[in-house]
C-alpha cells in the first residue's frame, strides 16, 4: 500500500501536466481513439485540390505560350482576304466541297484544307470551322471533275513564299497557280459574274445508233455531224427554264432560269488512236448536273434516239426525261469576274482577277495531269460506250411516267457532289 501511493500520485500529476501545457492531451487522445482515419479523406482531397489547381495552372500557361505564339503569327503575318487560282484532276475525289463527317468520301476541299494548316496559312481550329477563314469556293464540282480554273476566296496569314509552301503539302493532282489581294467584302461565289466548262468525250458519242461501239478507234466524226451537234447547242444560248436539267426543281421555280452565253464542239483530234473532241459551255450559273444533261439531250438526238423538237420541249412545263453524260469529261476551265474587274481592278490598290500570266501553267497541267486521266479511263473503262447502252431506256416522245421520273431522281440523288455552282 505504501508503494502504490506514490505511483499513483505521479500518475495523477502527470495528467494534470497534460492538461495545463495547451491542450496536447487532447490531440493524443483523439488520435488514440481513430481521429486519424477521419482526418485521411480530408488530407487526400486537399492533396486532389492542390494537384488539380497545379494541372490547370500548367495548362494556362500552355495557352498562354501558345495564344502568344498565334498573337506573335499574327502579328508577323496578318490575316488577309485573297484568292487563290487552284487546279486539279478531279478522279479519286468525290467533288469539290468539304462535306465535315464524311471523311470516307475525300473532297479536293479535304486536301487544301490540310495543306493551308501544315503551311501555317491558316490556324488549326479554321479547318473545322471554315467560316472562321471566310471560305467560299467559286463553284462545286462534281465526283470526278476537273478544273483548270478554279477560284477559291479567303483569309489568310500571308507567309513568306506562301504558295509554294502550299504545295509543299498538296498531292501531284492538286496545285496552286496563283493568289492576289482582293476587297475584304469579295465572295468568290457571289462575285462571280460567269462560269466557262469544258467537257472532252470521244466523238463516237455522236455515232448512228446502229454503229458497232466494239471497233470505237475506227470512228471519226464528219463535218456535216459536227455542223448539226453545233447547231443545236446553239439552241441552248438565251435564257431558258432548265427545270428538266436538274432534279428537284418545279417548272415554276425562278432559280431554273439560266442564262446561256455559249455553246459549242471543238475540231476533232486524235489521242492514243481514238477521236476526241471538246465541248465548250459559258454560262452566268449552273445548276446540279444541268451541262451533262445539255450535252446527254443532244447526243441523244444526234444519234437518232429522240427527236429535235424534244429540245424546246424540255424547256417547257411538262416534264421530259433528259439524259445525264458521264461525269468524267467535265472540266472547269475558268470563272470570269468581269463587273468586279471593272470596279476594283484599277483603284491602285486591287489587281484584276485575271490570269494571263498563270496561262502556261495552266496548260501544263492539263496536259499532264486532266486530259491523260480523262483519255487513259475512258479508253480503258469505255464509260461513254456504257452510258451510249442507256439511252434506249428514255422515253423522249412523250412526258415521263412517274415510275421513270422517279428512277431519274434516285440517280440523280446517288450521285456525290455536283457540277453546280
Amino acid at each position: 500500500m505504501f508503494r502504490v501511493r506514490p505511483l499513483l500520485s505521479a500518475l495523477v500529476n502527470h495528467r494534470q501536466t497534460l492538461k495545463t501545457n495547451g491542450g496536447l492531451y487532447k490531440p493524443f487522445c483523439t488520435m488514440s481513439e481513430g481521429g486519424m482515419d477521419k482526418r485521411t479523406p480530408t488530407l487526400l482531397k486537399r492533396t486532389n485540390e492542390e494537384n488539380k489547381d497545379s494541372a490547370e495552372k500548367v495548362q494556362a500557361a500552355k495557352r498562354v505560350k501558345t495564344d502568344g505564339e498565334h498573337a506573335e503569327d499574327e502579328k508577323k503575318y496578318p490575316k488577309k482576304k485573297v484568292v487563290l487560282l487552284m487546279v486539279y484532276s478531279g478522279k479519286g475525289y468525290y467533288g469539290m466541297q468539304r462535306n465535315p463527317g464524311n471523311s470516307q468520301f475525300r473532297t479536293i476541299e479535304d486536301d487544301l484544307v490540310a495543306a493551308l494548316i501544315k503551311s501555317g496559312c491558316i490556324p488549326e481550329n479554321h479547318g473545322d470551322e471554315m467560316k472562321k477563314m471566310s471560305f467560299q469556293r467559286c463553284a462545286r464540282t462534281d465526283k470526278g471533275v476537273s478544273a483548270a480554273g478554279q477560284v477559291v476566296s479567303l483569309k489568310v496569314r500571308l507567309i513568306d513564299d506562301i504558295i509554294e509552301k502550299i504545295n509543299e503539302h498538296l498531292p501531284p493532282q492538286i496545285k496552286v497557280l496563283g493568289l492576289k489581294r482582293v476587297t475584304q467584302g469579295f465572295n468568290s461565289k457571289n462575285n462571280c459574274d460567269a462560269r466557262t466548262y469544258s467537257y472532252m468525250l470521244p466523238t463516237v458519242a455522236f455515232s448512228p445508233k446502229d454503229y458497232d461501239t466494239g471497233n470505237i478507234a475506227a470512228f471519226r466524226l464528219e463535218p456535216e455531224t459536227l455542223q448539226k451537234v453545233n447547231r443545236l447547242f446553239a439552241l441552248y444560248k438565251g435564257t431558258h427554264n432548265f427545270h428538266n436539267f436538274t432534279s428537284q426543281k418545279a417548272p415554276s421555280d425562278p432559280s431554273a432560269r439560266r442564262y446561256i452565253t455559249e455553246m459549242s464542239c471543238g475540231e476533232p483530234f486524235i489521242r492514243r488512236n481514238y477521236e476526241f473532241a471538246v465541248i465548250t459551255v459559258r454560262g452566268q450559273s449552273f445548276m446540279l448536273h444541268q451541262i451533262r444533261k445539255m450535252i446527254g439531250l443532244v447526243i441523244a438526238v444526234v444519234k437518232g434516239y429522240a427527236k429535235e423538237e424534244v429540245m424546246e420541249r424540255s424547256w417547257g412545263q411538262e416534264k421530259v426525261d433528259v439524259p445525264k453524260a458521264p461525269g468524267l469529261g467535265l472540266i472547269l476551265e475558268r470563272v470570269h469576274f468581269d463587273r468586279y474587274n471593272k470596279r476594283f481592278g484599277g483603284d491602285g490598290l486591287h489587281e484584276k482577277l485575271e490570269w494571263d500570266r498563270e496561262e502556261e501553267a495552266i496548260k501544263a497541267f492539263k496536259e499532264a495531269h486532266i486530259y491523260p486521266t480523262i483519255i487513259e479511263t475512258e479508253c480503258e473503262e469505255g464509260s461513254m460506250v456504257s452510258w451510249m447502252a442507256t439511252l434506249p431506256i428514255h422515253d423522249f416522245d412523250a412526258t415521263s411516267i412517274e415510275v421513270q421520273d422517279d428512277k431519274v431522281k434516285k440517280q440523280d440523288d446517288a450521285d456525290e457532289g455536283n457540277d453546280s455552282d
